[in-house]
């Protein structure tokens, strides 16, 4: 019986049954174990003030070292770029929705010039969704928000916030997306937002083996460049850096930015490959866009 590690909360138990059922096509038995993360203790925080690497994962990762369970499940924008020794990843599920979300508050919520002069009051608990806000918004005012899915719903119902921020991947899995909710088209996600990683000790050869047969190529080809280019940014949550690279008729198209913190700075980058040529490009394009105005960004937040 294969033990699959997840956090206790509404998503993350959805996802991990869905690798419980992946397993299950193979022929292969497997159960649950549910497992505290510090994400999920403090939830008053800000993410970027806890030295956030790590913070949704740590308490899985220990628990693959010590032979609790076999398999671990996270969301896998929240896995750090660098795994732990002794720790591979064994598969990527195909990727769902990459957006971000508002779910507002009143039909008066128009996207339009209104909106960019009025004061609103927005929440999110994530840098790069604040920082991407404010450069297009300047005259917004951001408020944290922590929790699981159904605790931010919770929490915006109860707020006399305009609205909040959220992946649409985790609303829709659980069917929670409200009606009054509109895709962000112009925000960048993290990298990887939207996939789900599944995680097993480097040695079990057989799990990996299993795993690997539910591994989605692209989707894995996709996330690795989108991390790469986070890791060679030296970026974390803490870190308003995002990506999105995406395959169509054997191309990679990729799109980074950086931000400073308040939103007042940015530096993109546009890029299209051939799939041949796409190994290594994540480090290549981050390594551009210091070269032309992320670094002096960069040098800005690491001094803060």
């Amino acid at each position: 019986m294969i033990r699959i590690g997840t956090r206790e909360s509404q998503l993350a138990v959805w996802q991990a049954n869905q690798v419980k059922s992946l397993l299950s096509d193979q022929g292969v038995e497997a159960e649950l174990v549910y497992i505290k993360s510090e994400g999920d203790v403090d939830l008053k925080t800000p993410l970027y003030e806890m030295g956030v690497q790590g913070i949704f994962t740590r308490s899985l990762d220990i628990a693959l070292l010590n032979n609790t369970i076999d398999l671990a499940v996270h969301s896998m924008k929240d896995v750090p770029t660098q795994l732990p020794e002794g720790i591979a990843q064994a598969a990527v599920l195909k990727r769902a929705s990459w957006k971000d979300l508002l779910i507002h508050k009143g039909e008066h919520f128009i996207f339009d010039d209104k909106l960019a002069a009025s004061d609103c009051i927005i929440a999110t608990s994530s840098i790069r969704r604040k920082a991407q806000w404010l450069n297009r918004y300047p005259h917004h005012s951001i408020e944290n928000l922590r929790g699981n899915v159904n605790t931010r719903l919770r929490k915006l119902e109860e707020s006399n916030w305009n609205g909040a921020i959220f992946a649409a991947a985790g609303l829709e899995r659980i069917a929670l997306r409200p009606e009054n909710s509109v895709e962000l088209d112009w925000m960048l996600p993290a990298p990887a937002q939207g996939a789900i990683t599944v995680a097993c000790r480097t040695n079990d050869k057989s799990l990996l083996q299993t795993c690997n047969t539910f591994n989605d190529t692209n989707t894995d080809l996709c996330t690795k460049i989108e991390r790469d280019f986070l890791r060679a940014l030296l970026g974390g949550c803490s870190t308003p850096i995002s990506a999105l690279a995406q395959v169509s008729d054997n191309q990679v198209y990729f799109r980074g930015n950086i931000l400073s913190v308040d939103g007042k700075h940015k530096v993109e980058i546009d890029k299209t490959i051939q799939i041949s040529e796409a190994a290594g490009i994540g480090k290549i394009y981050a390594a551009e866009l210091l070269a032309n105005g992320g670094q002096e960004i960069a040098d800005g937040i690491q001094k803060k």
